[in-house]
């Protein structure tokens, strides 16, 4: 029987760590995600792992590099600021096929910015930060049991397509205290037969992303896609009272919590109202957002940003749908009463009921 235990959301995906079988953690202190070193600190030792305090966010992603071309599982961990600085060797990740798991609790910004939450780092995020043409998968948990669960799955998937996972979280969902039911990890971590353990007895593996022979760049690159393209059978997203919907608000992460709030508060009132919210941010759950607005005839976006995820969204919904947006810079949390209000002006500005 699963244990359920009240702790924060940043200490929920250390746990999630530990259970898929994380034996390496690299990082360096930033708020608002200092709980997870401190806790991988802790308990990292107790099952034999090793956990590192890098002297820079440059060197950890390095150090989760290494430890990770072993064919060990390894993460880092870092906020807004601290991811940027490790988008380089994220990018090595990626040109090299090794896989690894990269938590950014965001804060606001741009520059040093503060350490309430917010979403933009979504660009950043689903991008591809760094240099180059790749691509990282992104989850976006909303709660401390997702950010446990999904957690886990970063290790499955980031060993499945020997890549680099990023799970997009916030200091909101990193710093919320809720009950997490801590499902015991199940699966058999894959063979890795392309891991760097010694050549003795066979012949020698290279993991690299430097290609300078001619075509053979153009070539690598190719494979990758490929790669990226069979990704997009792992989007994953949640529809809440969106059966009878005639306006869906598509939202991720923190803000979308809130607005389930908003959303059961408008429906007392009468009005036809759903959530749609993207887990998997890369891939995008473009097909479900298209059918969405095919069937609604209208969306709504919110983002804890001036305007990111709503790009992604219009992309989706290919012009079968009015997209509408609602952002909200980062320096306090929206209440759901706030965004009821937001919703209601869509509402009545389109029509639908």
């Amino acid at each position: 029987m699963a244990q359920r235990v009240l702790i924060k959301g940043n200490e929920a995906i250390g746990k999630g760590a530990l259970a898929a079988g994380c034996r390496f953690y690299f990082g360096y202190p930033i708020t608002p995600q200092n709980d997870i070193p401190e806790f991988m600190s802790a308990e990292l030792p107790k099952v034999g792992g090793t956990f590192i305090q890098a002297e820079s966010e440059v060197a950890s992603i390095n150090m989760l590099l290494g430890a990770a071309a072993t064919g060990a599982r390894a993460m880092t961990s870092s906020s807004s600021p601290g991811i940027s600085l490790k988008q380089e060797g994220i990018s090595y990740l990626c040109g090299s096929e090794i896989p690894g798991v990269i938590v950014n609790m965001s804060r606001s910004g741009p520059g040093l910015g503060g350490i309430h939450p917010s979403q933009g780092d979504y660009f950043q995020a689903t991008r591809g930060g760094g240099h180059g043409d790749y691509r990282t998968l992104v989850l976006a948990p909303s709660t401390a049991q997702e950010n446990y669960d999904l957690t886990m799955l970063a290790f499955d998937l980031a060993d499945k397509y020997r890549n680099p996972v990023l799970i997009l979280g916030d200091a909101l969902l990193g710093n919320i205290k809720e009950p997490v039911e801590l499902k015991p990890y199940r699966k058999k971590p894959p063979r890795k037969d392309w891991a760097l353990t010694g050549c003795k007895g066979r012949q020698q593996q290279i993991l690299k992303s430097l290609y300078l022979a001619d075509g053979e760049l153009t070539e690598r690159n190719w494979v990758l896609w490929k790669k990226y393209q069979s990704m997009q059978k792992e989007a994953r997203w949640e529809e809440y009272r969106l059966e009878d919907a005639k306006l869906a608000v598509v939202a991720f992460g923190s803000v979308a919590r809130i607005l389930k709030s908003s959303v059961d508060m408008l429906r007392d009132k009468g009005h036809q109202v759903g959530i749609l919210r993207p887990i998997t941010l890369y891939p995008f759950p473009s097909q479900a957002v298209k059918e969405t607005a095919q069937r609604v005839g209208r969306l709504m976006v919110v983002e804890l940003n001036t305007g990111q995820m709503v790009e992604d969204v219009k992309l989706a919904a290919e012009c079968q749908a009015q997209v509408d947006f609602y952002g909200r810079p980062p320096g306090s949390i929206p209440t759901p009463d706030e965004l009821a209000k937001e919703i209601l002006k869509v509402i009545k500005k389109g029509g639908a009921r």
